[in-house]
């Protein structure tokens, strides 16, 4: 039998406040929602999951780290507000040679300018944004037929 793979599922600043912030946005449902829809998913596929979230650059860059290091086989991350503003975010991501797909809940191309533009993209091997938690289900699926 083939060894279970583990995939990461990061989430950025604010994917905390799931379900309370903007719902007219991200909607109602929370971040444990979300985690228990991908723990379902997860388990007829083989594979496990590892979740964290942080509101904190440094401490996301010390768990994508951590997580490479414990051989972890891919990356689903959803960096919020940092998606624009973090080169190092980027490089943390680079450096772990893992394959990463972007993902937003919300399509950041129909929102703000300052939006449109993501320092992640450019490493990802996918980006999915604007379908809500079935663009962490696509990402998921795509990430375990591919490793």
């Amino acid at each position: 039998m083939p060894a279970t793979k583990t995939i990461a599922i990061l989430n950025g600043p604010n994917l905390n406040r799931l379900g309370k912030r903007e719902p007219e946005v991200y909607g109602s449902a929370t971040l444990d929602d979300l985690e228990d829809q991908l723990q379902a998913e997860a388990v007829p596929l083989g594979v496990n999951l590892v979740f964290y979230q942080s509101n904190h650059e440094g401490a996301l860059i010390d768990k994508i780290a951590a997580l490479a290091d414990a051989g972890i086989h891919g990356i689903i991350i959803n960096p919020g507000g940092l998606t624009h503003t973090s080169v190092v975010l980027r490089d943390a991501l680079a450096g772990t040679g893992l394959p990463v797909i972007e993902v937003h809940l919300s399509n950041v191309h129909k929102r703000e300018e300052f939006r449109h533009h993501s320092f992640i993209s450019g490493i990802a091997v996918g980006v999915i944004a604007g379908l809500g938690f079935s663009g962490y289900s696509a990402a998921l699926h795509y990430l375990v037929d591919e490793i």
